[in-house]
């Protein structure tokens, strides 16, 4: 599935667009950026809460398909800036991690 084809069955919100021809291939959760960056698959749909530049950078080294901010989490403006000229898809829902992370993979 592309990120474009989740937006249309999700109701994720769009906050920075990208690529919307990527395909999502996984999904991944976690908050722990260290973590995020030694374990998350590239082509992933990254579900989290963390907002701020430091996901946009760990976003962009995993090559990841999009960022899903959950639990209606904030993107700071130096993340979202960050994210549009990296090109990274970033999504927002007011869904919680778990449910987000389903709903993604109800759409696959």
């Amino acid at each position: 599935m592309t990120v474009k084809e989740l937006l249309d069955k999700s109701g994720f919100q769009l906050l920075v667009e990208g690529d919307l021809s990527r395909e999502i291939e996984k999904i991944y959760c976690c908050d722990l950026l260290s973590i995020v960056m030694s374990r998350a698959p590239s082509s992933c749909a990254w579900v989290t809460v963390m907002g701020n530049v430091n996901a946009a950078a760990v976003a962009s080294l995993a090559d990841m398909s999009c960022i899903i901010l959950a639990e209606g989490a904030a993107a700071d403006e130096v993340m979202l800036q960050k994210a549009k000229a990296q090109g990274i898809n970033v999504l927002k829902t007011d869904l919680p991690v778990f449910e987000a992370a389903l709903l993604v993979k109800e759409n696959a």
